[in-house]
């Protein structure tokens, strides 16, 4: 009786060698990649659109996309539309400018130093585990309910973030590196901007991408005391006059500025590190 046996695999010379299968990427075409991340917005937008057309969903509770359209529309012709983003795109900006950089001078210290952990990292844990949102009567009782109060109110919303990834960046550097830069005579600033922030930058940039997405939360919460200007204001006028089409216009604002925030990032990344799409997972 004659058996069948399984094919081997292809030998390729007297060592037995395989031949290497080709282990890189195929990448798909860029519109169909950005089709892909859009189709599920997309979607739920236009089951949106029929509950409302259909009377699925009632209009007095969620306006359809053509009522908060016009809303858009009245606002912009106004002008109101474009001062109220600029007000919150400045308060957002300033906010996030100053809880980067402390949580990123802190995150190197307490990264490079066990001094500066020892100083520092017992007091960023505190500040982290605090909800921001319960400092807000705080903070108007400290600073009034001027810009100064929005402004810090983000700050500490986003050190905590920039804190905690730069941190662990810093602290993921190799040894051998850091060794090598400093027989290079590599000392002080030098070593920090030159060797151990382009290392530790991957979690720099992810935590710059949380922080701007909290920043969208605690300008919601900034916004609501003492405003007479933002995208928070609107949603009071909103509450004020029962203008369900505003409110939900306001959401979309947020929304929108979500995106674009990471979409810079994205960016960002895709400039500071061009050597990363050789080296990740995908």
């Amino acid at each position: 009786m004659s058996t069948v046996t399984a094919p081997g695999p292809v030998r390729t010379g007297p060592a037995g060698l395989v031949r290497p299968v080709f282990q890189g990427r195929t990448r798909r075409p860029r519109w169909l990649s950005v089709a892909v991340r859009f189709a599920v917005p997309l979607l739920l937008v236009a089951i949106w659109w029929t509950g409302t057309a259909t009377g699925g969903i009632s209009e007095q509770i969620l306006p359809g996309p053509p009522k908060v359209w016009s809303a858009f529309t009245e606002l912009l012709q106004t002008g109101q539309l474009v001062d109220f983003t600029l007000a919150s795109l400045q308060r957002a900006a300033a906010g996030v400018f100053l809880g980067v950089a402390f949580g990123l001078l802190f995150g190197v210290l307490s990264g490079l130093s066990a001094l500066g952990e020892e100083l520092i990292d017992a007091t960023m844990q505190i500040n982290r585990a605090i909800p921001f949102l319960a400092l807000v009567p705080l903070f108007i009782a400290w600073f009034g309910i001027d810009e100064t109060f929005k402004v810090l109110l983000i700050a500490v919303a986003t050190v905590a973030p920039m804190y905690a990834y730069t941190y662990l960046g810093v602290r993921n550097v190799d040894r051998k590196m850091l060794e090598a830069a400093r027989s290079f005579g590599l000392r002080g600033p030098r070593l920090v901007f030159g060797t151990i922030l382009p290392s530790a930058l991957p979690s720099v940039l992810m935590a710059l991408r949380i922080c701007l997405s909290i920043s969208v939360t605690g300008l919601i919460a900034a916004e609501q005391v003492g405003t007479r200007e933002g995208i928070g204001y609107l949603v009071s006028l909103a509450q004020e006059y029962n203008r369900t089409d505003y409110m939900v216009l306001c959401v979309v604002l947020y929304a929108v500025l979500g995106l674009v925030f990471d979409g810079a990032v994205r960016v960002l990344e895709r400039f500071a590190m061009p050597w990363r799409a050789g080296v990740a997972a995908r």
